[in-house]
């Protein structure tokens, strides 16, 4: 069951941060990325990746994940069940929107656009079912 996000959450999230996303390896340690990270108009996590990564290794074996967005000491941390979507279609348009939302420059855009679709990938998308946040 999804969690409702606050609004000082909601409007943290819409900013332009990173996400540190923890994923669970075999031996029950953590795996940690970087990532970049939407929020769609559902309150949905939106994420992407290439699929020969520990991380979707790591999802495909335990699905459970958790991601902290930090700016300073404002944090809103996120944990919950992620859905891996593989239709290319919702891959694309995911790309498309991640892409649009951290690069400015539309040429430097379309390299990555480039080289991102020449990849295999799969979206990655999180309901919010525990949601901790700190707002100093």
């Amino acid at each position: 069951m999804a969690t409702p996000l606050s609004d000082k959450a909601l409007a943290f999230l819409n900013e332009k941060h990173f996400a540190v996303l923890n994923t669970i390896n075999k031996d029950g340690t953590s795996q940690l990325t970087n990532m970049w990270y939407l929020l769609d108009d559902d309150g949905t996590i939106v994420m992407n990746t290439q699929v020969h990564l520990q991380k979707v290794k790591n999802i495909r074996r335990d699905p459970r994940i958790a991601i902290c967005i930090a700016d300073g000491p404002r944090y809103v941390s996120i944990n919950g069940t992620v859905a891996m979507i593989e239709d290319q279609a919702i891959i694309r348009r995911d790309l498309d929107h991640l892409i649009r939302r951290y690069i400015e420059d539309e040429q430097t855009r379309q390299r990555y656009t480039a080289i991102f679709t020449q990849q295999h990938r799969v979206a990655l998308h999180l309901a919010c079912e525990k949601v901790n946040e700190y707002f100093a």
